[in-house]
């Protein structure tokens, strides 16, 4: 894959931001690692300095809906999250800026926090990612829509690999998937409670016009997805 230049996020503008485990290694073994990834997307969400996440957080409520254990303080964000999937060894997010600089330093909190639980915990050393993220900005009207459905759509990957290069044939099926699949925002958009604390749903919702319609017009999307035109967003 060829990325484009890399880019200064400018604040208020859209962004399409991902990353893989540093030669393609599995970055969330267990169920907790996702869990402890979107509680570092909330609580690393903030201006003030990241808080010490070494304490012990109760997992056992991690079933439930919503996170384990979040700050309850006011707090100032440096990005709107307004979509993310999570897969074995690779992550995307949509984000908007909201301060200068708010991406490189949600990113750089993200990158170090996690990497350093994932080490102690798996007792390892060196890089988990591969490198500096990824980031693509989002200026097309047209892709305001197409990039949370690509993002939403990535669970794919583990039941139809071939799902980006060909038409998917059965797309009912492939969304009834989707729906099971708990580590992306899928589930917030189409009226399920799974995460509603992460995302900021306004600016979506605002175009789709709510759960049903969200959910048509993904289904629609699936139907008629288009690999070329999905280049734009993820070079």
């Amino acid at each position: 894959m060829v990325y484009m230049k890399r880019v200064k996020p400018v604040i208020g503008q859209f962004y399409h931001v991902f990353n893989r485990g540093v030669d393609k290694r599995i970055v969330f073994s267990e169920e907790i690692d996702y869990i402890r990834f979107i509680h570092d997307l909330y609580e690393f969400n903030d201006t003030k300095p990241a808080p010490n996440l070494t304490y012990y957080i109760n997992y056992k409520r991690y079933k439930e809906v919503g996170l384990p254990y979040i700050h309850k303080e006011a707090r100032k964000c440096l990005v709107e999250i307004i979509a993310f999937c999570l897969m074995p060894n690779h992550f995307h997010l949509m984000l908007r800026s909201k301060i200068d600089g708010g991406i490189t330093e949600f990113m750089r909190k993200i990158g170090s926090g996690y990497t350093n639980y994932f080490n102690q915990k798996y007792r390892r050393t060196g890089s988990l990612f591969q490198g500096k993220y990824k980031i693509v900005h989002i200026n097309q009207e047209a892709h305001f829509l197409h990039l949370p459905f690509y993002i939403h759509s990535n669970p794919l990957n583990l039941i139809l690999p071939e799902w980006k290069d060909k038409n998917i044939k059965n797309y009912r099926h492939a969304f009834k998937f989707l729906k099971k699949y708990r580590w992306s925002s899928l589930l917030d958009y189409i009226g399920i409670k799974n995460f509603p604390s992460l995302i900021q749903k306004n600016f979506l919702d605002g175009i789709v016009s709510g759960p049903e319609n969200f959910e048509l017009m993904f289904l629609d999307w699936l139907k008629d997805f288009d690999s070329e035109e999905a280049k734009d967003f993820l070079k």
